[in-house]
């Protein structure tokens, strides 16, 4: 019996998790779940899963969640903050971490998911993308496994040898290719984009995701974050991963080797394949995911992405190139810019003008501590308000 703390529960990739576990009763057990604000959904969640702890972001968060868990005579323990996700990540009662909080918030958990030795389910990219070699080097001190959740990531690795070391050169690796639908606005003239709204950025073609994660999607940031993630998980320097838009997401990534072969990982688009995946690794288990028909599919089409409509996955290919606290920088400024077009206070197109301008006014330096990071997190971010602020003028 596997005991399971899930970071972000009430998010899309934590809803999809709970879904895989309650079809295996039998193997996996909930120890903790934990969500910032979205109280009525974690209390359900509790109700249904008994974990022994649940965290949530605010003290005024945690005195409902426990007027509602009183109401329904549940004795999970209540607690709020990021010690307290630190906490439910690094405990000893655990196994296994899913890390699916979205953004910066999630890098402390994460990585006190990884120091404390647990199998991590990484679905929080934001931690590779803004800690990097600390990271890998803090799983790897640990003995702690890392998992990739993002679909490209979990289709490279199953494309890998099951002796694959981060050293791409020494199993004949020659390119990882990450597919791209490439959002909502493919065919849509360049011309038109600052026109769009919030509500058409979040409908994307095929992945039902949170709004942040599909505004990056219609930017292709999410796709330049996941390059920067790839470089960390595989090993492979930037000129060796490349991008490829795939509209119908059925192909999840390739892997290319050096004697002309390409090993491709297929199935149909929903989150809960490469988490059971990640869940029952090495076996394989009943996902709830419909066998995917290639008959029904009938045409897969392939692209290279377009720069100037995406700029946003050129400045991640930038930031990788840069190194250092660059990537950290990038997320940062992504992040903030983002929720100011969610907010209707800059337009679509705004997004990258403020990420690059952002890379432009601060230094990188070593991202040699966490500390280093979240300093130049912090800059970035009040560098981009500030920019948001005299756009706004």
């Amino acid at each position: 019996m596997q005991r399971i703390t899930i970071l972000g529960a009430t998010g899309s990739i934590g809803v999809s998790t709970l879904d895989v576990l309650a079809r295996h009763p039998e193997r996996y057990s909930v120890y903790a779940l934990s969500a910032h604000s979205r109280v009525e959904e974690l209390a359900a969640q509790c109700v249904q899963f008994r974990p022994a702890r649940a965290v949530v972001g605010s003290a005024a968060a945690a005195d409902r969640l426990g007027a509602l868990l009183r109401a329904a005579g549940v004795a999970t323990q209540i607690e709020f903050g990021e010690a307290a996700l630190c906490a439910i990540a690094s405990a000893p009662e655990v196994d296994s971490v899913m890390a699916a909080i979205v953004g910066a918030a999630g890098l402390a958990p994460t990585l006190a998911a990884a120091r404390a030795g647990k199998k991590v389910l990484l679905a929080n990219k934001e931690a590779l993308v803004m800690s990097g070699q600390l990271f890998i080097d803090a799983a790897a001190d640990a003995g702690a496994v890392l998992l990739p959740i993002d679909s490209e990531h979990n289709a490279v690795f199953q494309c890998l040898p099951s002796s694959y070391g981060r050293q791409p050169g020494a199993s004949g690796v020659a390119k990882i290719l990450l597919t791209a639908s490439g959002g909502p606005f493919l065919t849509r003239a360049v011309d038109t984009l600052d026109a769009v709204t919030p509500e058409q950025a979040c409908k994307h073609p095929n992945w039902s995701m949170g709004r942040k994660i599909s505004v990056d999607s219609a930017t292709m940031m999410n796709k330049g974050l996941e390059v920067i993630e790839a470089h960390w998980l595989f090993g492979a320097p930037a000129d060796q991963i490349d991008v490829v838009i795939h509209p119908q997401s059925v192909i999840h990534s390739m892997v290319s080797y050096v004697d002309g072969s390409v090993l491709a990982q297929l199935g149909n688009p929903d989150m809960r394949t490469p988490i059971a995946h990640a869940l029952a690794y090495p076996e394989r288990i009943d996902s709830g995911v419909a066998q995917l028909d290639l008959t029904q599919i009938a045409t897969l089409q392939f692209e290279r992405p377009d720069f100037a409509r995406f700029p946003c996955l050129a400045l991640a290919f930038d930031a990788l190139r840069a190194g250092g606290t660059a990537p950290a920088l990038l997320n940062a400024a992504n992040e903030v810019a983002v929720q100011a077009f969610l907010d209707l206070k800059i337009g679509f197109r705004q997004i990258d003008r403020v990420i690059a301008r952002v890379m432009e006014a601060l230094p990188h330096g070593a991202a040699d501590s966490i500390e280093a990071v979240m300093s130049q997190d912090a800059l970035a971010r009040g560098a981009a308000e500030n920019f948001i602020a005299g756009l706004a003028k």
